[in-house]
C-alpha cells in the first residue's frame, strides 16, 4: 500500500486540524454585542440613586409596593441578556417606570448643540396693555379646563363660571329633590394656569396705582386666584348646597398652592405636611434659599411684642434650617443595602440619608392666623397668604381624583383627608409625590447618555407613609366596562348624596 510522503502526511494532518476548528467556530454563534457598558451604566444609576435619590429608602421598604431587590436582579438579567442597544435601553427604560414614581423619569434627549441666539431683553410691562403684559409673563390656560367626569353634561347642572373668562370653573348640579352639588374644577395648582386671575390682579394694581412689574402682578394675579375661590365657595353657601366637590382629577400638579388651599374649606387649623430632602449636597441650594428668606430684616411694627414674638420664632426657624443643611454633607451611610434587602420604612432611621426640611409650608407645619404682620408670618409658614380667606366654605367637602392627579394635587387631595377637612372620590392618584424642592442636573449616564430626574424630596402624609405612594379614595368610583363617563359622572353624585345620608 503506499503512503503518503511524510511531508504530505502533515500538510493533511493541518488541513483537517484547521477544519475541525472551522466547524467549532462555526457552532459557536458569535455575539458582536457587548452588555458591559450598558451594566456599568446600570451601576452608575444605582450609585446616583443611593446618593440622590429621596425615595429610596422607601422603595426599599415593604411598604414601597415593589420588591426592590428583585427588581434590580431582573434589570441586571435583561441587561446581561440584551443584544442590542435597543433591548439594552428598554432593560433600563422598564426598571425606572417600574418604580412608578411620576418624577424619577428618563428625559427626552437633549436638543443638538448649535449656535443659539442670544437671550432677548426682558418684557417692558406696559400699564396699559394688561393682555399682552399677561401673555409676556406666561399666563394662560395650559390645563383641561372642563370637569375630569363630565358634571357639567348631567340633567338640570347650571354652569356659574367657565373657567375661561373665569379662573375656575364652577357650577350647581341638582341631584336628588332639594339637594344640590356644588362643583368647582382646578386644573392645575398654578395662578399662571390662567390670564384672567393676571387680568384681574393687573386692574387691582392700576386702580390702586400701585407700580406695576413682574412680582407685583404674580403677587396679585396669587390674591385673586384664592379671592375668586373664595366668591365661589361663598356663592355656594347662599345657594344652600349639601357639599363641595373639588374636582382634580387630571391635575398634573403646581406650587404651594395647593398646600394653601385646604384652609378655605375650614376653619379649623389645617396643618402642612412634614418635608424631607435627600442627604445630598445637591439641595443646599434650597437650603440656603430658606435661610436668606429668613434673614432678611423685618419689617417695622407698631407692637412691639408681636414684633419680639416674630424675631423669636424667625430666628428659631434659622437655626433650625442651618442645622439641617449641615447634616446635608455629614457622613452618610452606605445605601447599597437597597439592591439586597427590604428594610421597614422609617424615614428617621440613620441609614434612610433623609434630612428634615421643614414643611410644605416651610419652617413650620401651623401658625394660627394673624399671629404677626402677614409679611413676617410668610417667612416661617408660606400658608399665610390664605389668612384673609380662611373658612370661605366650611360644609362637607369631596374632591375628585383620577390617576392623572399627581404631584401638587395629591399634596392638597392628602391634606384634604388627613386634615378631616373631607372625603376623597374616584380613583387613586398617580403617584409623583414631592418630586423636587430644588432644581438640579440629571443623572447622565456615561455610555448610554440617557438623561435621569432624580427626585429629592420626600412629603409625609399624616399616617407616615410617602406621598409617592398616591393618594387612595375614601369613596371608590372606578371606570365599568361599557359604562359612559357621564353614567360614572352620575354615579359619582349619587355616591356622594348617599355619603351624605341624603
Amino acid at each position: 500500500m503506499n503512503r503518503p510522503a511524510p511531508a504530505l502526511r502533515s500538510a493533511l494532518a493541518s488541513a483537517l486540524c484547521a477544519l475541525a476548528l472551522t466547524a467549532a467556530a462555526a457552532a459557536e454563534p458569535v455575539r458582536p454585542f457587548d452588555p458591559q457598558p450598558w451594566l456599568d451604566d446600570f451601576a452608575a444609576l444605582k450609585t446616583g440613586m443611593e446618593d440622590r435619590y429621596a425615595n429610596l429608602a422607601w422603595f426599599a421598604s415593604p411598604a414601597g409596593g415593589v420588591d426592590l431587590p428583585a427588581l434590580e436582579r431582573q434589570a441586571r438579567k435583561a441587561l446581561a441578556a440584551a443584544d442590542s442597544d435597543g433591548e439594552a435601553r428598554r432593560a433600563i427604560q422598564d426598571f425606572v417606570a417600574a418604580l412608578g414614581d411620576g418624577h424619577f423619569s428618563i428625559r427626552p434627549d437633549d436638543p443638538p448643540a448649535g449656535a443659539a441666539h442670544a437671550e432677548p431683553d426682558a418684557v417692558t410691562l406696559n400699564p396699559e396693555d394688561p393682555e399682552s403684559g399677561c401673555a409676556a409673563l406666561g399666563y394662560g390656560s395650559r390645563g383641561r379646563i372642563e370637569f375630569s367626569l363630565p358634571f357639567e353634561s348631567l340633567p338640570g347642572f347650571h354652569l356659574q363660571a367657565d373657567g375661561i373668562t373665569r379662573t375656575f370653573r364652577a357650577g350647581i348640579l341638582p341631584v336628588r329633590p332639594g339637594v344640590q352639588l356644588g362643583i368647582v374644577r382646578i386644573s392645575e395648582f398654578r395662578e399662571t394656569g390662567t390670564i384672567w386671575a393676571c387680568l384681574e390682579g393687573w386692574r387691582v394694581l392700576a386702580r390702586a396705582h400701585k407700580a406695576i412689574d413682574a412680582q407685583s402682578v404674580e403677587d396679585a394675579a396669587q390674591d385673586q386666584w384664592f379671592r375668586e375661590m373664595s366668591a365661589i365657595l361663598h356663592g355656594f353657601s347662599t345657594a344652600h348646597v349639601a357639599a363641595v366637590i373639588v374636582d382634580v382629577g387630571g391635575n398634573g400638579g403646581g406650587d404651594d398652592l395647593a398646600d394653601w388651599l385646604p384652609r378655605l374649606f375650614t376653619g379649623r387649623p389645617v396643618h402642612s405636611a412634614r418635608m424631607l430632602v435627600a442627604r445630598s449636597p445637591a439641595v443646599a441650594g434650597y437650603m440656603d434659599e430658606e435661610l436668606d428668606g429668613l434673614r432678611k430684616p423685618l419689617p417695622a411694627t407698631a407692637d412691639a411684642s408681636a414684633n419680639l414674638g416674630a424675631r423669636q420664632a424667625v430666628d428659631h426657624a434659622i437655626a433650625g434650617f442651618e442645622a439641617e443643611k449641615s447634616a446635608l454633607s455629614a457622613h452618610a451611610c452606605d445605601m447599597s443595602w437597597v439592591w439586597r434587602e427590604q428594610r421597614p420604612w422609617q424615614p428617621d432611621a440613620p441609614c434612610s440619608r433623609l434630612v428634615d426640611a421643614g414643611s410644605a409650608a416651610g419652617a413650620l407645619d401651623y401658625l394660627a392666623p394673624h399671629s404677626f404682620d402677614t409679611d413676617i408670618a410668610k417667612r416661617i409658614y408660606w400658608a399665610a397668604v390664605a389668612d384673609n380667606y380662611i373658612g370661605a366654605w366650611t360644609g362637607p367637602v369631596y374632591v375628585v381624583t383620577d390617576g392623572h392627579s399627581y404631584s401638587a394635587a395629591e399634596l392638597f387631595a392628602s391634606s384634604i383627608q388627613f386634615n378631616h377637612i373631607g372625603k376623597t372620590l374616584g380613583q387613586r392618584t398617580g403617584g409623583a409625590g414631592c418630586g423636587f424642592v430644588t432644581e438640579t442636573p440629571p443623572l447622565v449616564l456615561p455610555h448610554s447618555r440617557i438623561s435621569v430626574r432624580i427626585p429629592n424630596c420626600v412629603r409625609l402624609r399624616a399616617d407616615g407613609s410617602d406621598e409617592v405612594a398616591g393618594v387612595p379614595p375614601d369613596l371608590p368610583v372606578l371606570p365599568l366596562k361599557d359604562e359612559s363617563p357621564r353614567a360614572r359622572a352620575a354615579r359619582a353624585a349619587e355616591t356622594i348624596a348617599a355619603d351624605l345620608g341624603r
